[in-house]
This record gives C-alpha cells, structure tokens and sequence, in this order.
C-alpha cells in the first residue's frame, strides 16, 4: 500500500504497563525505517490515566499524550491489562467506543482484549488472548466468541493476539496488511525474527520444543524456501531430511502446525505476493516460477489464503512504476 499521508499508530500506557508487549509495539512503529523507502507509520503513546505510569521491571512511563489523542488514532494498539479482573477506568472506555465508532482500528495484544471487551465493542466477535485468561474471558463476555489457540485473530477492525510473542506475529501482520509482504519481510528481517506465521496457527502445544539435533527440518525448510519449482513431493522431501515420510509428516506440523503439503502451498503464495508486488512478471511466469501446476490451482489456494485475487493483489500492494 503506497501511504499519501501518515497513518497514526497510538499506543495506550498505564499505571503497571506490561513492558515486553508494549516494546514490541515501540520496535514495530516507532522506529525510523530508510530502508524501507516509504512513509512509514506516526506513532505516539497516550495516557490511559494520570499520574506517574510504573512499568513491569521497575521503570517508569511518562507519556505526552491524553486520552484526547484518541480522537486522531488510526489504529490504537492496548499492550496487555494490568489485571483482567480490574475494570478499566470509565474515561478510557468511552474513549474507545467513540474512536471505534469513528473507524479506528482496535488492536490487543494478551490481556488487553479485556479492555475492548468492557468497552462493549467485542459482542459478536471473534477473539483470542493468551491461553491462560481464554476461559476467564469467556466466562465473563458470553455475547463473543474465544478462540483459545489462535496466535491472532483478523475481524476487520478489530484484531486480537494471544500472549507476549504472539503480540509481535500480530504486529507484523498489520504491516504485512498495510504495506505488503516485501515490506514486511524486511522489517522481520531486521527484527530477526519469522516473516509470518499464520494467526490460526496454534498458540500452544503439548511438546513446543522440536527435537532436531542434527537440524534435518531446518535444513530443510530453508532449502524449500529456494526451490519452490523443484519435486516436493512427501517421498522426496523425506530422503533429503534423512528421515522416514512418517516421521517427516510429524515433525513438519509439530515444527509448523501445518502439513508439508499446505506449507508449501503458504511458501509459494507468499513468494507470489512478492513477486506481485516487486516486479512486472506476467501471472503465468510467476505461477511457473513458484511451483504451481496450473493457473487454476494458484488462483485458486491465492484467493483462499490471501483473501483476493492476483489482479487485485497487484493492483493494490505493487509499486508504482
């Protein structure tokens, strides 16, 4: 998306603010970003009460903004909550029902869905938070729905996260919106961390950390990443991994809660959208160049994963010539 004028990201500051979710909304935004070659995101951080602001490790928060700023916010991003059983204050609430009235758009990392949720803005909706406070929610708000293992969850205008890391999925999710996946690849490039990872992907599992001494299916992955037209089937993938297709299988959705199959389906869509987006290629080079048998399947899992189609796609995220 080419910006004519500077989208206002805010975010919201409190007395016992959760520091980790509210850096990664700092790192996301706040940073100045050259390389990127385009306007890039206002940020500023509004007060949701007065008085000196304490943050999780000891430090303190002075903000330079009020509740007013609210009524400028694009997009208002809430890092958490305090306490999920403590009601917000008044002010802040009718603060966020006029903004969101307004189009504004509503994003909470953790627990600060409870926030929206009080606000009254939720009914209806879709939601996640971090595993821990899933059923409290629930519970609480039964006109919304809680989709407990869920990393994020996209209901236009509003968007909410599960816990901490999950936060920073989300975050780049709204720059992979905004901005396209060649953007957002470079901004997790210089986070160091994964480009995307899917909002339904699963929050938590029973064994998170994968077993891979040798680095077989990491080698593996990264290789994937650079042959997209190669023969990827399961048989071969298996004897490139060293491993059984049995074993593969199963360490593949543990390692990236999908199958290889639809893995590498996401790979080449995404890799499709880059090249939609940086280059004049004809549609039937892309869909040769990233793999895909016939233009009837790409447009196809293209229309399913991204939400339009190719045409569309390019019209609105490439840049102009």
């Amino acid at each position: 998306m080419q910006k004519t004028s500077q989208h206002r990201v805010v975010a919201l500051a409190y007395d016992q603010l959760c520091t980790f979710e509210f850096g990664c909304t700092v790192e996301l935004f706040a940073l100045q970003r050259p390389e990127l070659e385009t306007a890039w995101y206002q940020f500023d951080v509004c007060a949701a009460e007065p008085g000196k602001l304490r943050a999780a490790g000891g430090i303190m928060v002075e903000a330079p903004y009020t509740l007013k700023l609210l009524d400028h916010a694009d997009t208002l991003i809430i890092p958490g909550w305090r306490d999920a059983d403590e009601e917000p204050p008044e002010a802040l609430l009718k603060k966020i029902r006029s903004a969101y009235q307004r189009g504004c758009r509503m994003c909470s990392i953790c627990s600060g869905v409870f926030v929206l949720a009080a606000a009254g803005i939720l009914d209806g909706k879709t939601v996640t938070t971090h595993w821990r406070y899933a059923a409290k929610l629930a519970a609480r708000y039964p006109k919304l729905t809680v989709e407990a293992d869920a990393l994020y969850i996209d209901q236009g205008q509003i968007i909410t996260s599960a816990g901490s890391a999950a936060g920073l999925d989300m975050l780049l999710y709204l720059v992979r919106k905004d901005y396209g996946v060649k953007i957002a690849n470079k901004v997790a490039q210089r986070l160091v961390i994964a480009p995307h990872r899917e909002g339904g992907q699963s929050q938590f599992v029973p064994r998170p950390v994968f077993h891979d001494e040798r680095g077989q299916l990491s080698r593996l992955l990264d290789w994937i990443r650079t042959h997209l037209q190669a023969d990827l089937t399961i048989a071969a993938l298996a004897k490139r991994a060293a491993m059984s297709e049995r074993s593969l299988q199963r360490h593949f959705t543990e390692q990236t809660g999908y199958s290889p199959n639809e893995w590498i389906i996401r790979e080449r869509i995404a890799s499709a959208q880059e090249l939609l987006e940086s280059s004049r290629k004809p549609l039937r080079k892309i869909i040769e160049q990233c793999g895909f048998g016939s233009e009837e399947t790409f447009r196809r899992h293209f229309r399913r994963i991204v939400g339009t189609n190719p045409t569309h796609y390019r019209q609105q995220f490439s840049a102009p010539t």
